[in-house]
């Protein structure tokens, strides 16, 4: 590699990334350890994120040591921070454990990747070809959705997405974006102000509808573990 090429690959802004990993899960206990295709659940997330050659460090936010030992055995680059017990209970927030790790942690990247484990799915290629969306937007953050193409309606029977009275054909219609909850990126000087992991100019990053599903449910857990298993005997 010549100079010009490592001054290059130097001067590119560096991505830390943050899977946040609570102890405590009512609708699946254990979840984010429980295996799920042959690997704990958080494996698929975690090693996306480490296989990204544009994310230089992850780290992982828990409450528990029993999931502080298991994503010590998936990879020893991973850094893990036990965060306070009252920052993983049932009504803590995402911010307050990403707020916890920067106060706690040595953030010098400028940006963060934050990557929830309910979406296995995710690959080093989405995370990739997110970073290089968000950098050319030149955003503050960014937010991974999928287009879904259904309607949806408010309590009082009013239309939140389209026209009844101008039904659009589903080929012809462009749909909505839905947050798919993979990952989002932020500044760090932002958090590190406390804004919100969405702030500033705000880029949405389109992902395949097949991430559509987060495992928030068994009856999601089985679903999308069956489909996994299809693409891998593929």
């Amino acid at each position: 590699m010549n100079v010009s090429s490592m001054n290059a690959l130097s001067s590119k802004p560096s991505f830390a990334a943050l899977v946040p990993l609570r102890g405590g899960s009512k609708s699946i206990p254990g979840k984010n350890v429980k295996p799920f295709c042959g690997r704990p659940l958080c494996a698929w997330t975690l090693k996306a994120l480490l296989h990204c050659d544009m994310v230089s460090r992850v780290f992982v936010s828990t409450d528990s040591e029993e999931i502080a030992t298991v994503v010590r055995s998936i990879d020893s680059r991973i850094v893990v921070h036990l965060r306070p017990s009252h920052l993983a209970a049932d009504n803590s927030t995402t911010e307050e454990a990403i707020y916890d790790l920067i106060d706690s942690c040595d953030i010098s990247e400028p940006y963060l990747v934050i990557a929830q484990a309910t979406s296995p799915q995710t690959t080093s290629r989405d995370v990739a070809d997110a970073i290089s969306h968000f950098l050319s937007s030149k955003a503050d953050s960014l937010v991974t959705c999928v287009r879904t193409r259904r309607f949806f309606w408010n309590d009082d029977g009013t239309p939140i997405n389209y026209d009844p009275s101008r039904r659009p054909l589903r080929q012809q219609w462009n749909g909505t974006l839905m947050e798919n909850g993979a990952f989002y990126i932020s500044t760090v000087d932002r958090l590190r102000d406390r804004s919100a992991r969405l702030h500033g100019k705000i880029v949405v990053h389109e992902m395949d509808e097949s991430t559509s599903i987060e495992l928030d449910e068994l009856s999601d857990w089985e679903m999308l573990e069956a489909a996994f298993r299809r693409n891998i005997a593929g």
